[in-house]
């Protein structure tokens, strides 16, 4: 991706290589963002109701700076992950997409099922309210 592209990679799933590229249209969305998930990133993700969102750990950092947008999210209910940067390269979402490892998660998202380990575009798809969507028929 160029950096500033907006591509939408499955019904549901919207790639960002910059969280300041949200726009309040995305509310609802899974968003795939191939942004570091420190402080700043979750303010940006803050600002719109996303189903989920993604971050890249940035090797996780002192004090653990590098994934702190998923506490900071947790507490306000909302599930965020992040993928390990040693399978995906920061600032770019397509690679989170086609690469990415779940390195990290909060409650929110481990309710929704997905957990460290396991491939982020697997995880995504496999997401009952994206499976949904696929079909044409509404989560129950």
């Amino acid at each position: 991706m160029s950096g500033t592209a907006r591509v939408w990679a499955a019904d549901g799933v919207l790639l960002i290589d910059s969280i300041t590229q949200l726009v309040p249209a995305d509310a609802g969305a899974v968003v795939v963002s191939g942004s570091h998930g420190g402080l700043s990133a979750a303010r940006y993700a803050l600002g719109v109701s996303l189903q989920l969102v993604v971050f890249n750990d940035a090797g996780v950092g002192k004090d653990g700076a590098g994934v702190a947008a998923l506490a900071l999210l947790q507490r306000e209910g909302r599930a965020a992950v992040a993928v390990a940067h040693t399978s995906a390269r920061i600032g770019d979402a397509q690679d989170h997409w086609q690469c990415g490892v779940v390195s990290c998660v909060n409650d929110a998202a481990a309710r929704l099922g997905l957990a460290p380990g396991q491939s982020l575009r697997a995880a995504l798809l496999g997401l009952p309210s994206l499976r949904a969507a696929a079909s044409g028929l509404r989560p129950g």
